[in-house]
């Protein structure tokens, strides 16, 4: 018999929901065989079969949420080991039984109050949440050892963790009329679709948001990726789209103005001297932003690449969870969609986003004269308790002149 658990989801993601088991009780399986998918916080994941055989239980069903290291089901060895699946009234007792604390043993004394923790134990206690007071002690004079808090962590695993939302967080309303309730779909919210929620929310309530705006002429960018795009494509194998010059212009400006590329920790503010650019990538699931790291090291070309393999990725529900953290700064491109104009909410704890738009012909005054030009509008909102005014005006202003005069970004200028 194999158990199938969930497995190390990644820094700071302690729990999932189970989003669809891809085989029933009952069903041959095969090794790395994906048998069921998770939703975490950030990312959607497959668990896949660690032996071949069959699937003899699911104990996690569909819409649970489960603990790293929860017992999902079982596999029975070999093929042709099918049982059928127990009825639910006898698979009752089992689980209940899992999921109740073992009794101490009859012959274990309470420890005395005063008693100190073993380091282990208070390490355990402190990482997983468990009070290790709870916890019965097997050892001597009753105090509780490693083995004991170890087999603690295990039975909470082993059952589903709920999660528990404040009730502020809880909208409930009003019943819709007869007619309209017939014609209305309700579809529970992904876990991916909740922690957006959750952040963007967060944001609003925490930092003191708002936004500038620029606008840049995109003629000279626009002439240099036509006359370079086929043999662009030709040597380095990806599109010369907009996102590597956007990216690099914005690793210049946030060299010249670093409060841009800094964050609040407490009561210090913490200035950043690398350079890790977030680029929002909407998918079918909602927002993510992977993070493409040492910008400034990088070449126009490997940005490129690393957004079209990022963006890809994405699409497909592959990205990893540490391929998503430590950002410094965000762009989001909203210009793709359509979007003429916006005011991105930040992606905290960074302190500045910058919002790209439609690239929109318009008349303009070009030295005395009207010209049609290519013009782009940018957005940039910032954490005003980080970021003065005068430098997030001045932040725009160098990306408006890398844009426009794309030399610069080659001169390090």
């Amino acid at each position: 018999m194999t158990e199938i658990r969930v497995p190390t989801l990644g820094e700071s993601v302690t729990e999932a929901t189970i989003g669809r088991w891809f085989k029933k009780a009952g069903d041959p399986v095969a090794v790395d065989e994906p048998l069921v998918e998770l939703e975490t916080d950030k990312v959607t994941i497959e668990v896949p079969a660690p032996s071949a055989g069959t699937l003899s239980e699911i104990i996690a069903a569909d819409g649970a949420t489960v603990a790293v290291g929860a017992l999902l089901g079982q596999i029975t060895d070999g093929a042709g080991a099918a049982k059928p699946a127990a009825a639910p009234a006898k698979a009752a007792a089992p689980a209940a039984a899992a999921a109740a604390p073992a009794p101490a043993p009859a012959a274990a004394k309470a420890p005395p109050a005063d008693a100190p923790l073993a380091p282990s134990v208070r390490k355990l206690s402190a990482e997983t949440g468990i009070d290790a007071s709870t916890v019965p002690g097997s050892g001597k004079d009753g105090r509780v050892t490693k083995g004991d808090m170890l087999a603690a962590i295990e039975r909470a695993a082993s059952a589903p963790t709920p999660v528990n939302q404040p009730a502020a967080a809880v909208q409930v309303r009003a019943p819709s009329p007869a007619d309209d309730a017939a014609r209305e779909e309700r579809v529970k919210m992904t876990r991916l679709r909740q922690t957006i929620a959750r952040r963007l929310k967060d944001v609003q309530n925490t930092a003191a948001m708002l936004t500038t705006f620029n606008e840049v002429d995109m003629t000279n960018v626009m002439a240099l990726r036509a006359h370079y795009k086929d043999a662009f494509e030709k040597k380095h194998g990806a599109k010369l789209g907009f996102m590597g010059f956007f990216t690099k212009a914005v690793v210049q400006a946030l060299k010249d103005i670093p409060a841009v590329n800094a964050e609040i920790d407490g009561s210090d503010l913490i200035y950043k001297n690398y350079y890790h650019i977030g680029v929002a990538v909407g998918t079918d699931k909602g927002l993510v932003v992977p993070v493409v790291r040492d910008c400034d090291h990088k070449s126009i070309s490997d940005i490129e690449k690393s957004i079209a393999d990022f963006g890809r990725r994405a699409r497909d529900g592959q990205l990893k969870i540490d391929e998503m953290q430590g950002g410094t700064f965000t762009i989001t491109n909203g210009g793709i969609y359509g979007s003429l104009m916006s005011t991105p909410i930040l992606n905290a704890p960074q302190s500045g986003i910058l919002g790209m738009h439609k690239i929109q012909e318009r008349p303009m005054v070009v030295g005395g004269k009207i010209e049609v030009r290519p013009m782009m509008y940018l957005a940039l909102s910032y954490d005003h308790r980080v970021i003065d005014g005068k430098e997030a005006v001045t932040f725009l202003v160098r990306v408006k002149e890398s844009l426009e005069d794309p030399a610069r970004l080659v001169l390090d200028l």
